[in-house]
């Protein structure tokens, strides 16, 4: 009887620093954790400086912590000599040296990286395993048990399934608490002129020498940073904290205000977990759970609908975006429904546009390598897709400048919930826009160099004839939608002159794009 023990390598991806794995519940001197900075990730994409200094960061606060503990770590620096930059290539080069007879690594959460060490597996001649990263609620393959035979993947009817499975505010008949399943109707308040809101939590980490070591290996990145101040959490603790400001200073106003936008506001009371979340510092779990013991607590400060739109966006529409990734994959990064395919204007680089909303979300966005699902789907997604862009760009753009951006979440959120470019998977109707809205839920018309109230003219809102050249354009592929077929009546009742006056105001304003 053979009784040797296999030495095993242990693969952990940036997305992977979950503490409470059950890998690392007992110490093993068998088992070696390797943890890697490559270029194979930074540059598949442009990213935000603030992405890859936090993703840094937090990986090599979570190797130091798992060393704490006594595990065995391997960690492979950016700038390191031997690093091939290759998830499989630095593997194989620890397999060799260290002889290891066994490889195991968790589920990866991108398509890409997937495929990539699946392949790996099937080439080294010695044993290998995946395994679950236990974290979230659902299955990779949930959604598509939950709805068999294309069934159409209703986020709402996940939602509640979600809420019954795992008992979140439902009573003993598994009936919502407080009646309804939704409260979003009572989330889309603007903020009043007086109101400001609470200070956002900030970190002062002083993260200079990792911004150094990206510099000198030549990572081309976007945005600004002040590296001696880093202001995102980049370890467990840190995470928490964050979690804690947000239930007792933001929660309390939260689903009141979460549709809200204004100049000089750039958190408001949103939480700013996803980095967090996504890097699985913290678990989805432990968030909405404690989200709730703070409303059983204190009723008469956390409103129901407060609570309930925060707990949607986690256990609902996150768990919902992870379950299309995988049940559409990697067919869905090709989807381009209304076959559009021009450029991303150059202001998305720099924010230099005479749009206040535009001009505020993109700067926002370089600043802090955040913007919240308001600025992203009604702001910079909305105009994108007037302006026809190609889906492609507009993933890229949102994948490298936001610092919780993962290709699972990110790509659903803009190909399917911001450009329509599914056709209707993960959204009802195209989440498209003119200024009203815009107006309706900010305050950034306010000194604009355009009037958000024309639609012809010189200062007319670009936004105006665009979204009317919109359904213009795709009235073959959106006349019959239910949900858009009001806004067809409303163009077809304006005068001949009047359209004709609309679609030449739009395309003077795709043709000097650059200019807007």
């Amino acid at each position: 009887m053979n009784t040797a023990k296999h030495k095993t390598l242990r693969l952990i991806l940036g997305d992977q620093l979950n503490i409470r794995h059950s890998w690392f519940n007992a110490v093993d001197e068998n088992v070696t954790y390797v943890l890697m900075e490559i270029k194979s990730e930074t540059n598949y994409a442009k990213h935000h400086i603030q992405k890859v200094i936090g993703f840094f960061a937090a990986m090599r606060n979570f190797a130091q912590e798992l060393q704490k503990k006594q595990h065995q770590v391997i960690y492979i620096y950016l700038n390191d000599e031997n690093n091939q930059h290759r998830f499989d290539e630095n593997c194989m080069a620890l397999i060799k040296k260290y002889n290891f007879t066994r490889f195991e690594y968790q589920e990866p959460d991108e398509y890409r990286v997937d495929e990539h060490l699946t392949t790996f597996c099937s080439k080294i001649n010695i044993a290998s395993s995946v395994h679950d990263s236990e974290h979230f609620y659902t299955s990779r393959y949930e959604l598509a048990e939950l709805f068999p035979n294309n069934k159409k993947p209703l986020m709402e009817t996940f939602y509640r399934y979600m809420r019954k499975k795992h008992q979140v505010l439902v009573d003993a008949e598994n009936k919502p608490l407080n009646g309804k399943w939704n409260f979003d109707q009572d989330n889309r308040k603007k903020l009043p002129k007086s109101h400001k809101p609470v200070n956002p939590c900030l970190f002062s980490n002083d993260l200079s020498q990792i911004e150094k070591e990206i510099i000198d290996s030549k990572i081309n990145t976007i945005g600004t940073v002040n590296s001696n101040n880093f202001i995102w959490p980049v370890n467990r603790a840190q995470s928490l904290t964050l979690l804690d400001y947000f239930i007792e200073n933001c929660l309390p106003l939260f689903g009141t205000f979460q549709d809200a936008m204004a100049p000089d506001e750039w958190s408001i009371y949103h939480s700013r977990l996803s980095f967090s979340l996504n890097t699985k510092l913290i678990s989805p779990k432990e968030v909405v759970n404690r989200a709730i013991d703070a409303y059983f607590k204190n009723p008469q400060i956390i409103e129901c609908h407060q609570l309930e739109g925060f707990v949607r966006q986690i256990i609902g529409w996150r768990e919902y975006m992870r379950g299309i990734y995988w049940l559409k994959m990697p067919e869905y990064a090709t989807l381009n429904f209304f076959e559009q395919k021009n450029q991303l204007p150059d202001w998305y680089w720099t924010g230099k546009t005479k749009m206040n909303c535009l001009s505020h979300s993109i700067k926002q966005s370089l600043d802090f390598a955040y913007a919240h699902h308001i600025q992203r789907l009604m702001i910079t997604g909305n105009f994108a897709l007037l302006a026809g862009v190609d889906p492609d760009l507009v993933d890229e753009w949102y994948l490298g400048i936001y610092i919780d951006a993962i290709d699972w979440v990110e790509i659903t959120n803009t190909r399917g919930m911001s450009q329509f470019a599914d056709g209707g998977i993960v959204g009802t109707k195209p989440y498209i826009s003119s200024a009203s809205y815009i107006n309706k839920m900010s305050s950034y018309c306010n000194g604009c160099h355009y009037d958000h109230a024309q639609k012809t003219g010189e200062k007319a809102c670009p936004f105006n004839s665009l979204y009317w050249k919109f359904y213009d354009k795709h009235e073959d592929k959106l006349s019959s939608n239910p949900r858009v077929s009001m806004m067809y009546n409303v163009w077809k009742k304006m005068t001949d002159n009047a359209r004709a006056s609309i679609i030449e105001q739009a395309d003077y304003y795709l043709k000097n794009i650059n200019e807007l």
